[in-house]
């Protein structure tokens, strides 16, 4: 798989049943810094909220690519079909065959089940590449994000990086047959 390849493959739209998955844009960053505004929302993260204009600096460096060519970005906000309104994003970062996943929803959308559809639809989206494995590293304590992890597939590792435990799908081997 050519970079160019992977750049196209995840810089679609990807549609759930309740959300839009929007390639990441800098005019979104006025929406999304009152989405990315709760302090609670970097417990388990670290940090504090953007300023608006560090997060238009920081949208404008994530749309542009990554810099290196050896490595594929995927940035999408997610967009509640219902209200148009912005709730939060999911990102990949594609290197050597492996794609490593977060995401992030706000705190009045949390517990609704957007993260695990938005994170579900990014892993079938990768599903389709040529890669060897999904990856995301998540807070022991951070529950809720587990079991996003879980229902997108990935499974907890023994393998701990910066203090969060890397949850994995393995590409390689088949996928399950679908539920009946």
């Amino acid at each position: 798989m050519t970079d160019t390849e992977a750049a196209d493959a995840v810089g679609e739209t990807i549609r759930t049943a309740r959300l839009d998955l929007l390639p990441l844009r800098v005019e979104h960053a006025d929406a999304m810094a009152g989405v990315l505004a709760d302090p609670a929302l970097y417990t388990f993260t670290g940090g504090s909220p953007p300023a608006l204009g560090q997060l238009r600096t920081r949208y404008a460096r994530l749309a542009a690519g990554a810099p290196d060519g050896g490595t594929v970005w995927g940035n999408w906000v997610l967009r509640v079909r219902a209200d148009g309104g912005l709730c939060g994003y999911v990102q990949v970062t594609i290197r050597e065959g492996v794609a490593e996943v977060a995401w992030v929803v706000g705190t009045p959308w949390q517990g609704r089940g957007l993260a695990g559809e938005a994170a579900r639809a990014l892993v079938a989206r990768l599903r389709r590449l040529p890669l060897r494995a999904v990856v995301a590293h998540v807070h022991p304590g951070h529950h809720a994000s587990a079991a996003v992890a879980a229902s997108a597939g990935l499974e907890r590792t023994d393998l701990v990086h910066d203090d969060e435990a890397v949850w994995r799908l393995d590409l390689t081997a088949p996928a399950p047959p679908a539920a009946s």
